[in-house]
């Protein structure tokens, strides 16, 4: 920080790609919450099985995510 409380100026390329990091994030824990309670809730799977699903969903969809923002 400079002395007059300012933040010095980032530039364009890291503010983009927080919001990517940030996007992925969510794309993953959308996905995943959702085949978690799918999986748990509708289709009455164990929750060992339920967690399995949703982290491999998870990861699926953050891969996903990634991709079109790599470019």
């Amino acid at each position: 920080m400079t002395r007059n409380g300012t933040l010095p100026v980032i530039g364009q390329g890291r503010v983009s790609a927080m919001k990517n990091w940030r996007y992925i994030g969510m794309h993953a824990f959308a996905a995943a919450a959702f085949i978690f309670l799918l999986q748990r809730y509708a289709l009455s799977a164990t929750l060992e099985s339920s967690l399995l699903w949703a982290l491999t969903f998870g990861g699926c969809a953050a891969g996903l995510a990634y991709a079109p923002s790599n470019r």
